[in-house]
C-alpha cells in the first residue's frame, strides 16, 4: 500500500509527458518544420536580448509580489533570498507538470526555514495565484477587444467589456471575503500582478519583432496571454505543447500564419527554460545553507 502514492505520482507524470509529446506532434506534423527553424536561427538577436531582459523583469514584479503576501504572514525574507528562491521555483515549475510544482517547493522551504503553519503559507502562494489569473484574464480581454476575434465573434464584445468592468471588483469582494488578511496589500500587489503581465508581453512583442511579424501584432499577443492561461492546466510538462497547440488552432481560426506564433512559442519557452537555469544554482547553494530570516 505504501508504493500506491508514489505509482499514482509515476502514472500521473507518465500521462503528461504524453500529453506533451502528443500536442508537440500534432502542432510539428502540420506546420512546416523548415520555415519554423528558419524562422527561429534568423531571429534578431538584439531583439531576443530586449525579450529576455522583459521576461527577467516580468519574474521581478512576481518576486516581489510574493514577497508581499509572506511579509503580511509574518516571513521577512531578503530581497535576494527571495529572489533565488523565486527562480528555484521557476526551475521546478518548468520541468514539473501544470506550473505548480515550484510553489509546492517553495511552501516547503518557507515552512522549513520559517516555523509557521503551513496553512498560512499555502494561502499566500495561493492568493498570489490567484491575483495573478486575474491580471491575466484582464490583459486578455485587453488585447482580444481589438483583435480579429472580437470581429469574428462581434456579439460577445458586450460581454467582454462588462467582464473587464468585473475583473477587478471581483478580485476585490473575493479577497475581502477570504483573504482579509491581504487587504493592505490590495491596491499595490495588484498593479505588481499586471506589471507582471505587461512586462511578459512586451516580452512576446520583442520576440515578434525579432522574427521580423510584420502585421496583427495585437492577434499574436491575445493569443500569446490566452496560451499563457493554457499552459497552467496540468495537461503538459512546463506548459511546453500546451501554448503551441493553443497558437496553432487559434492562428488558424482566424486564417493567421502559424509560424510565427509557434516560433514565438518555442522561444519564449527558450527564455524561460534558460533564465530557469539561475534556480539550478540557486539550489545547490540553498541545499548548503538555510536563510537568514
Amino acid at each position: 500500500m505504501a508504493h500506491h502514492p508514489n505509482l499514482k505520482k509515476l502514472l500521473k507524470t507518465l500521462l503528461q509527458i504524453l500529453g506533451t509529446a502528443l500536442a508537440l506532434s500534432l502542432v510539428l506534423q502540420k506546420i512546416d518544420i523548415h520555415q519554423l527553424f528558419t524562422t527561429i536561427k534568423s531571429a534578431n538577436p538584439w531583439y531576443l536580448l530586449l525579450a529576455l531582459f522583459f521576461f527577467n523583469l516580468s519574474k521581478l514584479f512576481n518576486a516581489f509580489r510574493l514577497n508581499r503576501f509572506l511579509k503580511v504572514i509574518g516571513i521577512e525574507l531578503s530581497m535576494f533570498y527571495n529572489l533565488k528562491l523565486y527562480y528555484l521555483g521557476m526551475f521546478y515549475n518548468l520541468f514539473l507538470p501544470g506550473g505548480v510544482g515550484g510553489d509546492g517547493y517553495k511552501i516547503y522551504v518557507l515552512q522549513k526555514n520559517h516555523g509557521l503553519k503551513m496553512i498560512n503559507i499555502f494561502h499566500a502562494v495561493l492568493w498570489d495565484r490567484i491575483g495573478g489569473m486575474f491580471a491575466l484574464l484582464f490583459l486578455s480581454i485587453v488585447l482580444l477587444l481589438p483583435s480579429a476575434f472580437a470581429l469574428e465573434f462581434p456579439q460577445l464584445v458586450p460581454y467582454a467589456w462588462a467582464a473587464l468592468a468585473a475583473i477587478y471588483p471581483l478580485l476585490l469582494l473575493t479577497n475581502r471575503l477570504f483573504y482579509k488578511q491581504f487587504i493592505g496589500v490590495f491596491t499595490v500587489t495588484a498593479a505588481e500582478s499586471m506589471m507582471v503581465q505587461v512586462t511578459q508581453t512586451l516580452s512576446a512583442f520583442f520576440i515578434l519583432q525579432a522574427i521580423a511579424l510584420q502585421a496583427n501584432h495585437i492577434d499574436y499577443l491575445a493569443i500569446f496571454l490566452i496560451s499563457t492561461i493554457a499552459t497552467i492546466l496540468p495537461i503538459t510538462i512546463g506548459g511546453a505543447g500546451a501554448r503551441e497547440i493553443t497558437f496553432y488552432y487559434l492562428l488558424n481560426f482566424v486564417q493567421l500564419d502559424t509560424n510565427p506564433g509557434v516560433a514565438l512559442s518555442l522561444i519564449f519557452f527558450g527564455m524561460n527554460a534558460i533564465s530557469s537555469l539561475v534556480g539550478v544554482l540557486t539550489r545547490i547553494r540553498h541545499e548548503k545553507s538555510a536563510p537568514a530570516s
